[in-house]
């Protein structure tokens, strides 16, 4: 989680909410992204979605069945769509979502009665993940 952390310091840094996300493969990182949506004009560049993609380039196939997915935000509809879709098996993400997670705030996409269910584990490094993306929105509002 401490690269994920990272990556979404780099998107602080860089005017975008601060989400970012990394999926492992034994103990290796093998896939990074981070929130690039306003820079890019781009509703699909989202961190976990990144992130699936740099991985699949990584190990040359769409199936993440022997990866981990770190994010520091709970994913959204379109990504959690996109990990039951990735076939990755465990999810960890930091700071719930109470206005889009679907990870179990909102909804549970990765519950929902597909052939794949991802394990999934919120909360971690939270207060870290919750603090940046909260002095994000206070520096927005200023």
């Amino acid at each position: 989680m401490k690269a994920a952390l990272a990556l979404a310091r780099e998107a602080f840094d860089d005017g975008e909410v601060p989400v970012g996300a990394v999926v492992v493969r034994k103990d290796e990182i093998v896939g990074k992204g981070r929130n690039r949506r306003e820079k890019g004009k781009n509703a699909l560049f989202h961190a976990e979605i990144e992130a699936i993609n740099d991985a699949c380039k990584t190990l040359g196939g769409w199936r993440l069945w022997e990866c981990e997915l770190y994010v520091t935000l709970e994913p959204c509809p379109m990504c959690a769509g996109a990990i039951v879709n990735a076939r990755i098996p465990q999810v960890y993400f930091g700071a719930f979502d109470a206005k889009n997670g679907c990870c179990g705030s909102v909804a549970n996409i990765l519950e929902l009665e597909y052939g794949y269910h991802p394990a999934c584990e919120g909360g971690v490094m939270e207060a870290e993940c919750a603090a940046l993306m909260s002095e994000f929105f206070k520096r927005l509002r200023k």
